[in-house]
C-alpha cells in the first residue's frame, strides 16, 4: 500500500498492528513488539536523554492516550539503555496547561505520574513558556528560526507518541502536529498560529506590569486606567496595559508573563500557512538527531485533545503505527482513516447530513472524512509542504505486524 503522492523517492517503511490482542499478549506488549519490529533498537540509546513528546490532555478531555502507552514506550527505551522523560510545551491559549505548574498538575491528574509511567514529566519550555531555543530550519520558507522548548532540544533523541485524530485547524492531528505545534514554545505557537500581534483584554488587566518588564521592544505602556473590584468589596483605580503593534515583534513573551490571562494572540494565520509552519517546526525538532515516531489511532475524535471536552470518535479504532518517517506515518494513518466507515451519531455524520441537505458543505468534502468534518481545513497542505522541505515522504510501504 502506498501514499497518495508519487514523488520519485524510496517508500518509507511504516509498521502497523491492529488493536486486537490474544492469549497472554496485552495491547501494551503488542506496542512494544511493534516498535522493536520497526527498528527502534537501531538507535543508540546508551546513556542518552530521550524526549517522549506527547499530549497530556486538557482537563475534562478523555480522548488523550492513556498513560499506559507512555509507560510501554519508556520501558523499551530504558531496556535499550536510554533515559526517557515525558514532555510537552505550554499552551498559547488559556486552559489547564498554560504554565509548567498547572501543566504538570494536569498531567498528573490525567495519570501521567512517575509511578504510572516510570519516568518524569518535564515541561519543555519552562515555567512560563519562555524557555526556548532558536533553531534554524533547514529549507524553511515560512520560518527561519523555530522557537522550540529548551528541554526538547536538550534531548539527545526524540520519540513522538501521538494520538491520531481530527483537528479543527490543521485538518488532522498526527505526528507532525504533535512535534511541530506541540514542540513550539508559547512564542513558537504564536508564530505558527498568528500572523498578527497580541492584544490586551483591559477588564482582566490588574496593572502588575509583568508584561512591561519582559518586553524587550518597549511596546507595552500603561497610560489608561480602570476600576478594579477587590476581594473586600472596595474598588481601586489600576493602570491597564496597551500594546503598540508598531513596536511589537510578536514574540509572545508577554502572554507567558501575564498571570491574569489578560493578553491573548490573534489567531489569524490561514489554514495552509499554519500547516506549512507546522511542517517546518517539525523539521526543526527532528533535524540532526535520531528520531522515531509512534501513532496510535484510537478514539479518533474530530478535534484536538486541547479541548476541555471530547466529541465521539468519527471512525472506528484503527491500530498502532511506527516509523522513522514523520510524514509517512501521518499519511498511512490518514489513508487508513479515509478508508474506514463513518461512525453514526458523530460530527462527521452531522456534516454529511448538511451536505445532503445542501446546507453549505462543499461537495469536494464528500469523500474525505477530515475535510467533511472541518470543511475549511486542508490537511494535504501539511503533507505536501513537509515533502517539499525534505522532512520525509508520503510514499510508504505498510508492513503489518500480526
Amino acid at each position: 500500500m502506498e501514499g497518495m503522492h508519487m514523488a520519485e523517492t524510496t517508500p518509507a517503511k511504516v509498521y502497523f498492528t491492529n488493536l486486537r490482542s490474544y492469549g497472554r499478549e496485552s495491547q501494551l506488549d503488542k506496542l512494544k513488539r511493534l516498535i522493536r519490529r520497526a527498528g527502534i533498537d537501531q538507535i543508540d540509546f546508551e546513556n542518552k536523554f530521550v524526549a517522549i513528546k506527547l499530549h497530556f490532555g486538557e482537563l475534562g478531555n478523555l480522548s488523550f492516550l492513556r498513560p499506559n502507552y507512555a509507560r510501554a514506550v519508556a520501558d523499551v527505551v530504558k531496556e535499550l539503555g536510554g533515559k526517557p522523560f515525558l514532555t510537552d510545551c505550554n499552551t498559547l491559549y488559556v486552559g489547564s496547561r498554560k504554565n509548567a505548574l498547572e501543566h504538570i498538575d494536569c498531567a498528573y491528574q490525567n495519570g501521567f505520574t512517575p509511578y504510572a509511567t516510570g519516568c518524569q514529566v518535564i515541561i519543555a519550555d519552562g515555567l512560563k513558556g519562555t524557555d526556548e531555543v532558536l533553531v534554524p530550519v533547514k529549507n524553511g520558507e515560512y520560518v527561519q528560526e523555530a522557537k522550540i522548548g529548551q528541554a526538547l532540544m536538550d534531548a539527545d533523541i526524540v520519540i513522538s507518541l501521538t494520538h491520531f485524530k481530527g483537528h479543527e485547524q490543521a485538518g488532522f492531528g498526527g505526528c507532525m502536529k504533535n512535534l511541530g505545534m506541540g514542540g513550539g514554545s508559547r512564542a513558537g505557537k504564536m508564530e505558527q498560529h498568528a500572523a498578527g500581534k497580541p492584544s490586551v483584554t483591559t477588564e482582566l488587566c490588574v496593572g502588575c506590569r509583568a508584561c512591561e518588564r519582559i518586553c524587550a521592544h518597549g511596546a507595552i505602556s500603561f497610560e489608561g486606567t480602570r476600576e478594579r473590584e477587590l476581594a473586600n468589596g472596595t474598588t481601586r483605580t489600576v493602570p491597564v496595559a496597551s500594546i503598540d503593534h508598531d513596536r511589537c515583534v510578536g514574540c509572545g513573551r508577554c502572554i507567558g508573563a501575564c498571570n491574569q490571562d489578560a493578553i491573548e494572540p490573534d489567531y489569524d494565520a490561514a489554514v495552509d500557512v499554519l500547516n506549512y509552519k507546522i511542517a517546518e517546526y517539525t523539521q526543526a525538532v527532528v533535524q540532526d538527531r535520531p528520531n522515531f515516531h509512534i501513532s496510535i489511532a484510537m478514539d479518533i475524535s474530530p478535534n484536538c485533545d486541547c479541548h476541555p471536552e471530547n466529541d465521539t470518535p468519527i471512525v472506528p479504532d484503527l491500530g498502532m503505527f511506527a516509523s522513522f518517517d514523520p510524514v509517512a506515518i501521518d499519511q498511512a494513518a490518514i489513508d487508513m482513516a479515509l478508508a474506514a466507515p463513518a461512525l453514526p451519531n458523530t460530527e462527521l455524520t452531522d456534516m454529511r447530513a448538511k451536505l445532503e441537505a445542501g446546507d453549505g458543505v462543499p461537495e469536494r468534502c464528500e469523500h474525505d472524512h477530515f475535510n467533511m468534518t472541518h470543511p475549511d481545513t486542508n490537511w494535504r497542505s501539511m503533507i505536501e509542504h513537509a515533502e517539499k522541505i525534505g522532512l520525509g515522504t508520503s510514499r510508504y510501504e505498510l508492513i503489518e505486524v500480526k
